[in-house]
């Protein structure tokens, strides 16, 4: 009896893991994957210089995708210089992607952006942003990748 209860507690707890499994990932797996900046960004709530990041002045047309999970962020439609250094959005592709928290690090309160899905740090949103949202999303380069639709055009053809 209790080598039947000790493995049914142990088949309950890998079916749990491997339901989440989707969402979280071990620190190790990232570190082989993301380059450090992306980890440094992505999961210690870094953030790359301004001007550095290689979206930054990016003009593609596309989505910007979390680097970790792959979850559809932004739309290049949705992407506007604001001047700050950083790619700059002012909506998300969809609401339910992204995870606003309040963030009070370095002494003033901001609103912290994270992927919804794997809980990766992004950026931060401001509400100085353009018409018709007034949000300006400061996100790191480093958190993001790009899936180009004008390439895939091109293939199709």
């Amino acid at each position: 009896m209790y080598s039947f209860m000790s493995s049914f507690v142990v088949l309950s707890a890998l079916i749990v893991i491997t339901a989440k499994s989707e969402e979280v990932y071990k620190h190790e797996e990232l570190k082989a994957r993301l380059t450090p900046l992306q980890y440094h960004v992505t999961q210690e709530r870094g953030t790359e210089e301004p001007f550095t990041g290689e979206f930054n002045d990016h003009k593609g047309t596309g989505a910007y995708k979390c680097v970790v999970c792959g979850t559809p962020l932004f739309h290049s439609d949705q992407k506007y210089n604001s001047g700050s250094g950083w790619p700059s959005f002012y909506d998300t592709t969809h609401k339910s992607s992204i995870e606003e928290k309040q963030d009070d690090r370095e002494g003033r309160v901001r609103t912290e952006v994270v992927c919804n899905k794997c809980k990766s740090h992004l950026g931060h949103v401001f509400k100085d942003g353009p018409e018709p949202t007034s949000l300006r999303y400061c996100i790191n380069s480093a958190s993001l990748t790009f899936d180009s639709t004008e390439q895939k055009d091109k293939e199709e053809l």
